[in-house]
């Protein structure tokens, strides 16, 4: 599958909450056990569960493979009610 130049593209596979492959990655800016901070073509993606650990990374490829017991996903674009104002510090400190 071919995308033009210029265009995001990303894709998220999980299975069985227990391993996460993302595409469009740039850059992981943290993680911990509990919590990444991703930069993704579509904006910073936030993994969160628990014993969390990082099985595969390749900035090259862009691809990150999380594994452990995921909770949930969260794009930190703004567009959810109440965040437009705050930064990304705001968002992830709450």
């Amino acid at each position: 599958m071919e995308h033009a130049k210029g265009t995001k593209h990303q894709e998220i596979r999980m299975l069985n909450r227990k391993t996460l492959d993302i595409t469009g990655i740039s850059n992981v800016d943290s993680f911990d056990n509990e919590e990444f901070l991703l930069e993704t073509e579509c904006g910073y993606l936030t993994v969160r569960g628990q014993n969390l650990h990082m099985k595969n990374l390749s900035l090259d490829q862009g691809l990150v493979s999380i594994e452990g017991t995921i909770h949930s996903l969260v794009y930190l674009d703004g567009s959810t009610a109440g965040t437009k104002s705050k930064g990304l510090f705001g968002k992830l400190f709450k």
